[in-house]
């Protein structure tokens, strides 16, 4: 899948979120799960950012703990999550609730799920939008509500206010989250795998829908996916994370046409491209990804890396740095040379033609 020409709406040049050395870790009868492991990163509003990994990442939790919905008796949290310039992990729960939904809002993998099937969906919406606006009457939050509905595509949106979730498609559901979460046109917009449930015609609608709704109401994205096909269609930049851990960051155009890490290109190779040789096979990652109990030493993904340096060597001793490479913005945690990496990329990796 290529990369979409889409016009973004301008951002400010000041982030409206910054982590800083993000950690987070969870007590177990096994032992502590690192599930995130100093991860960094900004976004301002007006952009979106892409954080991409497969299943165990981090991805999800860091995006959890953006939200402060985490168990705080069994998880430990350092660093900080800086929210309109107020540090989340240091907010009491009452004020981060308070900016929960109001400042920050986040649509769910699963909207089935994530609604409460006993009521129907004008009312979840109105609730709502009635905890941050609690002078509003009954009117006022019905009204906004089915502007909402409108707004998102869902027809006849009076009539389908009084609907069940069971009474919706999946796609519908799906728009009526994203209603629910922008009710009270929140500074920040989490996503946390949105479209995976979907088929390709609905997935294209709802990413069509964030980026029209991101230029009306000038929110900061973060799209999270393990699919670099979406992110090529919606993002601005991408995180690619690994056990926990920042592998690669850089602009959308950066990862999708000269990506640096082999875990990114390995990302890059599982996905069919329109564009790519059709005599190329597909090559899916070998191996599981790592425990996060049991982190491997040195690169978390030197067990699964076909460009290795063999014992004894850097990749399964250090651990990378994450550090800047040839292009502005673009920085990549290997211990590979860079010069190898391009060479690498160019030779084997994009004959596939995600990226082209």
């Amino acid at each position: 899948m290529g990369t979409a020409e889409v016009t973004k709406p301008t951002g400010s040049d000041e982030p409206y979120l910054k982590v800083n050395d993000l950690r987070v870790r969870f007590e177990t009868e096994d032992g502590v799960v690192k599930a995130v492991d100093g991860v960094s990163f900004s976004v301002a509003r007006g952009r979106t950012l892409g954080i991409v990994g497969e299943s165990g990442s981090g991805k999800s939790v860091t995006s959890l703990t953006i939200m402060g919905l985490h168990n705080p008796g069994r998880t430990k949290i350092t660093g900080e999550i800086l929210v309109g310039g107020r540090n989340v992990v240091s907010m009491r729960d009452e004020d981060v609730r308070k900016l929960r939904g109001n400042d920050i809002a986040m649509i769910f993998q699963d909207p089935l799920s994530s609604l409460h099937p006993f009521y129907k969906i004008g009312k979840q919406i109105v609730d709502a939008y009635k905890v941050h606006h609690p002078s509003a009457s009954k009117a006022e939050a019905r009204k906004r509500s089915i502007e909402m509905l409108d707004r998102v595509g869902i027809p006849e949106p009076q009539r389908r206010f009084d609907n069940y979730p069971h009474e919706f498609s999946g796609g519908m559901r799906q728009r009526a989250m994203i209603a629910m979460a922008l009710v009270n046109d929140p500074k920040l917009l989490i996503a946390d795998e949105p479209t995976t449930a979907l088929d390709v015609t609905v997935q294209a609608q709802i990413l069509d829908l964030l980026n029209d709704l991101q230029k009306e109401f000038n929110s900061a994205i973060i799209m999270i996916t393990h699919d670099l096909g979406v992110i090529s269609q919606i993002a601005d930049e991408v995180l690619v994370m690994y056990a926990g851990r920042v592998a690669e960051h850089g602009s959308v155009e950066q990862i999708m046409k000269m990506a640096q890490h082999p875990y990114t290109w390995g990302l890059l190779e599982s996905i069919p491209s329109l564009h790519g040789d059709p005599t190329v096979d597909l090559r899916p990652i070998k191996g599981n990804p790592p425990s996060l109990i049991h982190v491997p030493s040195g690169c978390a993904f030197h067990p699964r890396c076909p460009y290795r340096m063999m014992n004894p060597g850097p990749c399964d001793i250090d651990v990378p740095e994450l550090l800047p490479v040839r292009e502005a913005g673009h920085k990549v945690s290997c211990h590979l040379p860079e010069e190898r990496r391009r060479n690498i990329y160019r030779d084997e990796v994009s004959e596939v033609g995600v990226a082209q």
